[in-house]
């Protein structure tokens, strides 16, 4: 009785083994090492579009030492352009291999399914022959009174089935963890794809804006370098004049900076918002600030980075607001903005940005490292950077007045009162 009660506990072991495993059958019409192949193919494409971009990248910086002329910027222009296009195809290329990826992955799955269904229908033979071997062996051998050599046989025999038997038990579960780890790569596989198709869209949106932006430069200059510098000159007087009209509405605005509500300086409590750091301007009074900035400060950070270049969240927050100055007042101030308040007591300002995420709307949480935007040249920009303003989140605010840069148009955009605008890099990692 012992014997058979310990069959059944194990046959039902074996059920909760094997149950539970739903998988759906992917098949594919190559082979493992044809997908292999592919696999390997569409990396080493990767590989040479990630140098053509950095060729362009390299092109890019050698054009941005030179002078501020309409046929430099005509130039730079068009290699952010074809380094866009590169930027496509490399997500493509990803696209692609997380698409075999999942196919051979899905190949692994129905073989390993195969394996479980034998293994399973072995173990259910192991476990009927052993049961047979107990329920007429030994009945037989008592009934027949057989010697000790042939009890000792058959204790043997019933040694050598169970351990059999155990080990197609090992075998099983092994493979079950198998199937459950392939199929977990399977969901990180998808997940990726779906980022990597946003990705995708999001590029094919910044190329499209920047033809729009260079078509939109060649037909107001009509190509001559005189009038292009004209249109600079206009620019820059717009922009100072933008500039003041903030600084006089921020001045009136009062704020009593409590250093307790902050995060410690020093204390690395915003992540960095690129892969690739490269700060252009500091925050404050600096050897090009008074140049720079009708104000003669800088109320931010910039960073170097190309167009098009992904944008994170710096801490766990939440969306407070997003705009396009360029709407108001073109090419003038920050263009395409996004304010995060993050819930440390601090908040963000993201400008002359190519594209906020579609996602990114007033409310929605995010986390340190996700995509929140891309970088770009919108607003009044020398080139592509992305600008960053940390201010202290209860001072900061999305308001709307005024501004004879606009000609007398209402400007909305974050602010603060000027002692609410905070050093970033006392709050950034050390590099």
């Amino acid at each position: 009785m012992r014997t058979k009660t310990t069959l059944i506990a194990l046959a039902i072991a074996i059920a909760a083994v094997t149950g539970a495993l739903a998988f759906s059958d992917v098949t594919s019409a190559d082979t493992a090492s044809e997908l292999q192949a592919k696999i390997d193919a569409q990396n080493a494409a990767i590989s040479a579009l990630n140098a053509e971009i950095a060729s362009y990248q390299n092109q890019l910086d050698t054009i941005g030492k030179n002078k501020n002329t309409l046929a430099n910027t005509i130039k730079t222009l068009t290699i952010e352009a074809n380094k866009l296009k590169a930027d496509i195809n490399v997500t493509q290329s990803k696209i692609n291999s997380n698409n075999l990826r999942i196919q051979s992955l899905g190949s692994s799955i129905v073989k390993t399914q195969a394996t479980m269904a034998d293994l399973q229908a072995a173990v259910a033979k192991s476990i009927r022959d052993e049961y047979e071997l107990e329920t007429n062996t030994l009945v037989s051998a008592i009934i027949t009174k057989r010697n000790f050599a042939e009890l000792w046989q058959f204790a043997s025999q019933e040694a050598s089935l169970r351990e059999e038997l155990r080990a197609k038990v090992k075998e099983l579960v092994s493979t079950k963890n198998e199937l459950i780890e392939t199929k977990s790569e399977v969901e990180v596989a998808k997940s990726s794809l779906v980022s990597l198709a946003g990705q995708l869209n999001d590029q094919k949106t910044i190329n499209q804006r920047a033809a729009a932006d260079k078509n939109s430069l060649l037909k107001e200059t009509k190509n001559q370098e005189a009038a292009y510098q004209k249109l600079l000159a206009n620019k820059v007087a717009l922009k100072n004049q933008m500039e003041q009209d903030m600084r006089d509405y921020e001045a009136k605005l009062k704020y009593v900076l409590d250093p307790s509500s902050l995060p410690a300086k020093g204390s690395a409590a915003l992540a960095w918002p690129l892969d690739k750091v490269v700060i252009t301007q500091l925050f404050g009074k600096t050897a090009d600030s008074g140049r720079l900035y009708a104000s003669g400060t800088h109320n931010g950070i910039d960073f170097g980075v190309p167009t098009g270049t992904p944008i994170y969240a710096m801490a766990s927050g939440v969306i407070v607001g997003s705009g396009n100055t360029d709407a108001t007042c073109p090419k003038a101030s920050y263009g395409r903005w996004l304010y995060i308040k993050y819930d440390n007591g601090l908040s963000s300002l993201y400008a002359h940005l190519s594209l906020i995420k579609t996602d990114m709307q007033p409310g929605t949480r995010v986390t340190a490292g996700q995509v929140v935007a891309y970088s770009g040249s919108s607003g009044y920009a020398t080139g592509p950077h992305l600008h960053l303003t940390v201010i202290a989140a209860d001072a900061g605010s999305i308001r709307s007045f005024p501004s004879k840069a606009c000609n007398g148009k209402n400007y909305t955009a974050p602010v603060a009162a000027l002692n609410a605008y905070l050093d970033p890099t006392l709050y950034l990692p050390k590099k």
